[in-house]
């Protein structure tokens, strides 16, 4: 299996994208063919998370072995998940509810990225790497969080991670300053996350800092979902959520089920995508958005178009105008054709804004677009708890929010997996507020231990572990100062 670029058809093994994250040329790594899934659907439901873990990514990781795939898997999906199942999946109003949040940071970063040093350091040693990877990330509030727990005091690797200084909630941003291990970096940017994630961009495909980064003995790599390392890891949440279903008897194996993300920089979403076209029967995918609603748009029109407002949200992992993943499927519905894609991701960095051809928009059938505004937001949360007590996060409140609509404008009734994104305790004032607005004098921790009385969930150890945790990274630049805090931590 090979990997191409999405701006160029470049070539590279498996390991060698996870290795680079992003091409030379700022094109995404893709497969050069989706593969088809090699077990029975029968066969998947009577697999643990593991197990269903390693026969997808074996069928994208090609130049792994049995025993190395293996290895990452095991280390990855282990006691730090807080339920043996890794991912336990609830029914609540109607939807299958696939809680991705059981790890270390509480939110569903983790399924990816617990494997991702992992699959980094062994695709480091395969391809006789001498350097140190230096891991450049930007987040929207929980990829940063989730980086570091993975890559802290990993040999070999730095990790350096850039948040919008007022663009994430109170529980993220002191999850993220309060990291420990000596080759982590922190930095709050003054500017939002497309902000960070374009300065990001930037240095990766800075060729004369490449250089300069090399004589010093380290190389960039990503932790964000543009690295497929991240992105096949993704693949597995859907088989999985498919093989219970018919576990428990709610699916016949071949049904079509549903999908509901909710989306920011189209990973995951994409990663239910690829999921069907190894052969999972999804029907439709259903993609929800805050009030960035940017790809509700795109699904309505045909037109990106980032030129707009910047909306701070209750959701800020999805407070997002430039979906970078979006550019593997506007590759795959172009014809694989890198040349047309280079040319419409130029007028997105030149001109804010793309239009796709009415052939290229038939190809976007499987998807519906939606997008939940506030109100509706805080609404579905409050809704949740009274009706099922069962207490949704912002995100996954989005997606429920999102999930209702599109059952009125379809009146599709399908099996519907939801994913749920994140704990509510991640969000625990946004969550507490639409619940009851007599919370609002409370401070977060107070908060955590109200959610707790009143939920009946455990208070998760990751919000224990920052109750007293000294703040370690009181580090802050400006958008143009991002690269000079790189190099003053690398020393170079």
């Amino acid at each position: 299996m090979k990997y191409r670029s999405t701006r160029s058809n470049t070539e590279v093994t498996a390991s060698q994208a996870i290795l680079k994250g992003l091409s030379d040329d700022g094109g995404l790594y893709v497969p050069v063919e989706v593969p088809k899934l090699d077990k029975t659907l029968e066969e998947f439901s009577q697999m643990d998370y593991r197990q269903v873990a390693y026969e997808v990514m074996k069928l994208f990781l090609t130049d792994f072995t049995e025993e190395e795939l293996k290895r990452c898997i095991a280390g990855a999906y282990d006691s730090k998940f807080d339920t043996p199942e890794i991912v336990p999946m609830v029914k609540k109003d109607g939807g299958f509810y696939l809680e991705l949040f059981h790890g270390s940071t509480i939110a569903f970063k983790d399924m990816a990225l617990s494997i991702l040093p992992y699959l980094l350091t062994t695709a480091a040693r395969k391809n006789h790497v001498k350097n140190d990877i230096v891991i450049l990330t930007a987040t929207s509030g929980d990829t940063g969080k989730a980086a570091l727990a993975g890559f802290a005091d990993v040999p070999g690797t730095k990790i350096i991670v850039f948040y919008p200084k007022d663009g994430v909630s109170p529980i993220q941003k002191r999850q993220m300053v309060t990291q420990r291990g000596d080759n982590t970096f922190v930095v709050g940017v003054d500017g939002n996350f497309d902000d960070c994630q374009t300065g990001v961009k930037k240095m990766f495909n800075d060729k004369a800092l490449g250089k300069e980064l090399a004589e010093a003995g380290y190389q960039f790599s990503s932790a964000n979902s543009i690295n497929i390392g991240r992105l096949t890891p993704q693949v597995v949440y859907y088989v999985y959520a498919y093989g219970q279903l018919v576990k428990r008897g709610e699916l016949k194996a071949g049904e079509p089920m549903n999908v509901v993300v909710p989306t920011g920089n189209f990973g995951n979403i994409l990663a239910a995508y690829y999921a069907k076209l190894a052969g999972l029967p999804i029907d439709r995918l259903i993609c929800a958005s805050n009030e960035n609603k940017v790809l509700y748009d795109f699904f309505v029109t045909g037109e990106y178009d980032k030129n707009r407002q910047f909306v701070l949200t209750s959701s800020p992992s999805m407070d997002i105008l430039i979906s970078s993943n979006l550019e593997r499927l506007i590759y795959m519905i172009a014809g694989c054709d890198a040349e047309k894609n280079a040319r419409l991701m130029a007028q997105l960095s030149e001109k804010g804004v793309y239009q796709i051809t009415e052939d290229m928009k038939k190809q976007l059938a499987p998807f519906y677009g939606n997008y939940a505004t506030e109100k509706e937001t805080a609404g579905r949360i409050k809704e949740m708890f009274e009706k099922e007590k069962y207490v949704l996060d912002t995100h996954t409140a989005v997606a429920s929010a999102v999930y209702e609509k599109y059952k009125q404008d379809t009146k599709d009734t399908k099996t519907t997996v939801i994913a749920s994104t994140a704990s509510p305790y991640k969000f625990t004032r946004s969550v507490m507020n639409a619940i009851d607005g007599k919370y609002d004098s409370m401070t977060d921790f107070e908060l955590a231990d109200e959610l707790c009385r009143i939920s009946g969930v455990t208070v998760p150890r990751a919000i224990e572990d920052i109750r007293t945790a000294p703040v370690r990274h009181k580090n802050t630049c400006a958008v143009d100062e991002m690269e000079a805090m790189v190099k003053s931590f690398l020393r170079m």
